[in-house]
């Protein structure tokens, strides 16, 4: 289904675990079955109960299938994404085709707000890593949310510049800093938003591949899996299954990553 150029496949206020048939777009108020996504994004941090409801009910949901494409380059997108189960990867190709992966949108993530504030069209192109719900508030009502609460524009300018910074520190090191380093430091940046602590260290539960994971740092598959192995032979880091690490020496990981000598 398409909505305002939007490819979307939608469910029904019913169905909210997103299985089964995907029927009808819905706007999704206080008596929906679905959680409020609402509360999930921190630029609606400053709401109370009310409002949330309010801006709730503004919100269609669509369900998108592992490897299915959200925002394509060149698109005008109508909507802000707001990530309320699964994750995407935001990327690009270089001159030569290879991937490049930008950033990582998790759980209670925000894309596409940028492109609503001006005439410009998407510059990457974002991809469910799984199976993903998403909540999307059309622009005619973001512009108005904008203007009734301004506290909300002040938080998108705060976390495009976060973005925008991570974005630089990505860029600037792959010409400067070690593969080390910048494994380490992807590992930290993971460990502060999935990480969780426990008896034993850090466990981390990865939002990319190792392949992926190459593609974000700019570097071979082999290259990570090699970096990852000596760090596990070192005692830093320790495989729980395919997908979670446990990080058991966070501090020298920070000496290796630079952030701390």
């Amino acid at each position: 289904m398409e909505y305002n150029g939007i490819k979307q496949n939608s469910f029904s206020c019913g169905n909210a675990d997103g299985g089964g048939s995907l029927e009808i777009l819905c706007s999704c108020g206080s008596a929906c079955g679905h959680d409020l996504c609402v509360r999930k994004v921190p630029i609606f941090s400053s709401l109370d109960q009310g409002e949330l409801v309010k801006i709730s009910e503004l919100i269609r949901h669509a369900g998108y299938s592992k490897g299915e494409v959200l925002l394509s380059e060149g698109d005008k997108p109508d909507s802000v994404f707001i990530i309320n189960k699964g994750s995407a990867k935001a990327f690009t190709y270089t001159s030569d085709g290879r991937e490049q992966i930008l950033y990582v949108f998790s759980e209670g993530d925000f894309f596409g707000e940028q492109y609503l504030l001006g005439n410009r069209t998407a510059a990457y192109r974002v991809e469910a890593l799984e199976p993903l719900q998403a909540c999307l508030l059309m622009k005619r009502d973001f512009h108005s949310l904008l203007k009734e609460y301004p506290d909300i524009a002040v938080k998108i300018i705060e976390s495009l510049d976060d973005r925008l910074a991570l974005l630089e520190q990505s860029m600037q090191s792959m010409g400067v800093r070690s593969v080390d380093a910048r494994i380490a430091s992807l590992l930290l940046h993971y460990a502060d938003r999935y990480g969780t602590s426990g008896e034993e260290g850090i466990q981390i539960r990865l939002p990319l591949s190792r392949e992926g994971m190459a593609n974000h740092l700019g570097i071979a598959r082999e290259t990570v899996s090699r970096k990852l192995g000596q760090m596990e032979n070192d005692h830093l880091i320790r495989p729980v299954g395919s997908k979670t690490i446990l990080l058991l020496d966070r501090a020298a990981l920070e000496v290796l990553s630079g952030s701390q000598e």
